[in-house]
């Protein structure tokens, strides 16, 4: 290296930030969406999630999101905990809210987005991380967060 200038440049990606939602209904259960992802031509089992619009409060973000993709209109919303997807390459901030009190609604989906939502225990949950049947990263990283704290006794 050479004085005064870095050993590498590095381009990365600006964005907004987003929320994941961990929507709970009756405690046991968790709404959950079905669909394609066209990028990995997969369908995956993923927790709501988005990304904030310009000056939109986190927690309105949550909220509308929710509503989007589930239908369901939350009572409560909390915050749960926060982290950087790929830290190496771009700035996202991912804040993760629980959602509680939950009420059916219908989905306002975007134009050419297909999701089925699936209630999913938390029975079921434990035994498909454990299978490795999750393959989305913010819901592995959301939903074992999560169950630690409940083993924990820091959730109820």
């Amino acid at each position: 290296m050479r004085a005064g200038r870095p050993a590498w440049e590095r381009e990365y990606v600006v964005h907004p930030g987003s929320v994941v939602i961990l929507p709970l209904q009756g405690g046991h259960r968790v709404v959950m969406n079905r669909q394609v992802r066209p990028a990995v031509e997969v369908e995956l089992l993923e927790l709501p999630a988005g990304t904030l619009e310009a000056n939109e409060d986190p927690a309105d973000t949550a909220r509308r999101e929710l509503r989007e993709e589930t239908g369901y209109i939350a009572g409560r919303i909390e915050p749960m905990l926060e982290f950087y997807p790929s830290p190496g390459f771009i700035t996202e901030r991912m804040r993760v809210f629980i959602a509680g009190d939950l009420k059916e609604g219908e989905q306002d989906l975007d134009d050419g987005e297909q999701i089925k939502v699936e209630i999913v225990s938390l029975d079921d949950i434990r035994r498909k991380l454990l299978d490795g049947e999750f393959r989305d990263g913010k819901t592995i990283a959301v939903l074992t967060t999560y169950l630690l704290q409940l083993d924990a006794g820091r959730r109820t």
